[in-house]
């Protein structure tokens, strides 16, 4: 019998085989510094593009502040124990309604953390005999919600409602086989990778045609999109059309936690249902009443989804202008695509970090296809116009030296021990 623990020593997986070189750098870099458009990466000032701070929340003045008083009041223990047993408090449950309020759901229930939650919320609602019909980008918390599913799942081909159409068929005739179940379709409200909306009022359309129940994760439009900040229902006008609501607080309310929203009997059901929260220990009170505020500032600030929009125009603006291929994005996720293997990706990307002071993300084989490159670039309310003519004219020098062949190297180099 063979050991456990010799078949991960001897692959790591396809990321993972590169820790050796890659880690600290281009795997598991540390942001030092406050949060804003600008920190520290070992030791120098980096315009940074990588994170989900959208609305500029995650060190204003006034959240510190809230932050500050409530961890000194409650500490981080209280309530202590899960939700269902010691850990309810009159502030949770406010949190819920008005989250609720805002989406124009009869109820919601919080959750530790968008991954998490989402996952055990689709094991708490789907049984063997029912079919999940969903994206086939979806994010991986979605992809492990499906993996814990016992019953049949189809996937359409991206924003294809042709194809959507194609597989609420074979759900349906599969469940009228069976005499027992119903279908669940699952969509992003934005696409984190790409930056292009789910076409949610096409899916709720087929509604007409088809019995089926709509899940909509919104982590990249609460905040973002939509008149008041509600996400991409209402800036589609389709909020009635979807059934349950999910959002993480962890990008637009810079914050931890999650929540889904819905109709009250079947959150109720979710309440007394989703291991993941019955058997957890209950948000700490700082992060519930940071969370309040959050949620208010989001609501009576527009300007902050103003400056947003702002920065993000002026960014895809830019890139367009200079010949760059950002693909459909409609929101603010703003991929920039380009040509080159992994090792002229990790010299691009050393180049834009040492020389133009210019940190983003970047993604490459094996998450898509040899030969591509996506840098994902995060525009907040935080940053300057400063920053977005810098960023434009390192990308426009960089692209000029990929393209003449000067990233071409024969491996990743070693930045773990530099």
């Amino acid at each position: 019998m063979a050991d456990i623990f010799e078949k991960l020593i001897k692959n790591y997986g396809p990321i993972g085989q590169h820790r050796e070189r890659a880690h600290g750098y281009f795997a598991f870099p540390k942001l030092e510094g406050e949060i804003n458009s600008r920190m520290k990466f070992r030791g120098k000032e980096k315009i940074v593009w990588s994170l989900n701070n959208y609305l500029g929340l995650a060190n204003h003045p006034e959240i510190r502040k809230v932050d500050a008083e409530a961890a000194k009041e409650w500490g981080l223990a209280y309530p202590m124990g899960a939700r269902m047993m010691s850990g309810n408090s009159n502030l949770h449950e406010q949190l819920e309604k008005e989250l609720a309020d805002f989406e124009k759901k009869e109820d919601a229930i919080l959750m530790n953390f968008g991954y998490q939650g989402i996952m055990s919320a689709i094991d708490a609602i789907c049984g063997r005999h029912d079919v999940i019909v969903y994206d086939a980008e979806s994010h991986a918390c979605i992809i492990d919600g499906l993996r814990l599913h016992p019953g049949h799942r189809y996937v359409f081909k991206h924003n294809d409602i042709e194809d959507c159409e194609k597989q609420l068929q074979r759900a349906s005739a599969l469940i009228e086989k069976q005499g027992q179940g119903g279908i669940l379709v699952i969509s992003e409200g934005i696409f984190g990778m790409a930056g292009d909306q789910g076409k949610l009022k096409e899916i709720i359309a087929l509604k007409d045609k088809y019995t089926f129940r709509l899940l909509v994760d919104d982590a990249h439009g609460f905040g973002t999109l939509g008149k008041t900040g509600a996400g991409t229902g209402e800036e589609q006008d389709c909020q009635d059309g979807i059934d349950l609501y999910f959002s993480t607080f962890a990008k637009s309310m810079a914050s931890i936690g999650a929540f889904m929203a819905g109709p009250r009997v079947i959150i109720d059901y979710i309440r007394y249902n989703i291991r993941s929260q019955i058997f957890a220990k209950s948000l700490p009170m700082p992060i519930v009443i940071g969370n309040l505020k959050r949620l208010h500032m989001l609501q009576t600030m527009p300007e902050l989804k103003e400056k947003l929009w702002y920065n993000a125009r002026k960014l895809q603006q830019g890139l367009k202008e200079r010949g760059f291929d950002i693909g459909n994005t409609n929101t603010p996720v703003t991929p920039v695509y380009m040509k080159g293997g992994v090792e002229e990706a990790t010299a691009m990307v050393m180049d834009l970090r040492e020389n133009y002071n210019i940190f983003a993300s970047i993604v490459v084989y094996p998450v898509i296809p040899k030969g591509h490159i996506i840098y994902r670039l995060i525009p907040s309310a935080a940053h300057t116009d400063a920053d977005i003519e810098e960023t434009l004219t390192a990308f426009t020098e960089t692209k000029a030296k990929l393209d003449a062949g000067a990233y071409k190297v024969e491996a990743i180099p070693d930045m773990a021990n530099a």
